[in-house]
């Protein structure tokens, strides 16, 4: 056998080999897509979202149909969003400036009846607008803070489970999620999940009543020298 026969030999070798394992990649995608690992969870939302009944995410093993005049079983931005809230199963921290949805606050109090901790950190002056739903959260027994600084604590964010960030320009209020044009991020990507988490902390612990009302080094000096 010639030294060119042989080289063709073994560059036919080569391609057959090469569309080998392509076809059996191929195949593996075909037969077992879940196997293939795809990173962090990413899901970008867009508002105003269609309005859509929203039951079944509250009620999934009820054998009776929701007989409201609303579509059902429609994916919608905001059914999404609301599936993510509902998913949490060990803790869901909320920072948000207006909170008026009575969907989303019903999500907060399922979340609270089904013994999952929930903080919350919203602005003093919106936990005053008509509609708020903070004082209902509140009187349901979950725990919430009020930034009361000078300017407003305008962030809109959420972390689900300590590792599912939810943030974007939403607020959460009807206006937002059925008029304005708003969007949502949704992500597990640690290097963007835990500056959230830390912000989240910070704002938390600056915001502490306690604290508010625990006399400076300076004022214990002066009440001494008194």
């Amino acid at each position: 056998m010639s030294v060119v026969q042989m080289v063709k030999i073994v560059g036919l070798g080569a391609v057959a080999l090469t569309l080998s394992v392509e076809w059996l990649g191929w195949l593996f995608c075909r037969l077992w897509p879940r196997k293939i690992s795809r990173g962090p969870l990413k899901e970008v939302f867009f508002f105003p979202t269609e309005v859509a009944c929203t039951e079944r995410l509250f009620t999934p093993d009820s054998p009776f149909p929701c007989p409201c005049p609303l579509p059902h079983n429609v994916n919608t931005s905001f059914t999404r969003l609301l599936g993510h809230i509902l998913s949490a199963s060990s803790s869901l921290d909320l920072c948000v400036f207006a909170f008026t949805n009575l969907d989303l606050s019903r999500a907060v109090l399922a979340l609270h009846a089904r013994g999952i901790p929930i903080r919350i950190l919203t602005d003093m002056d919106y936990t005053l607008i008509t509609g708020s739903q903070i004082g209902a959260i509140r009187r349901a027994g979950i725990c919430v803070r009020c930034d009361s600084g000078a300017v407003h604590m305008h962030h809109k964010f959420a972390v689900v489970d300590g590792r599912r960030l939810i943030t974007g320009s939403l607020n959460w209020t009807l206006t937002a999620i059925q008029s304005n044009k708003e969007n949502i991020l949704v992500t597990e990507e640690p290097d963007l999940v835990l500056p959230f988490i830390t912000e989240f902390q910070r704002l938390w612990d600056v915001n502490d009543p306690a604290r508010r009302h625990l006399p400076s080094i300076a004022e214990k000096t002066a009440s001494l020298v008194l």
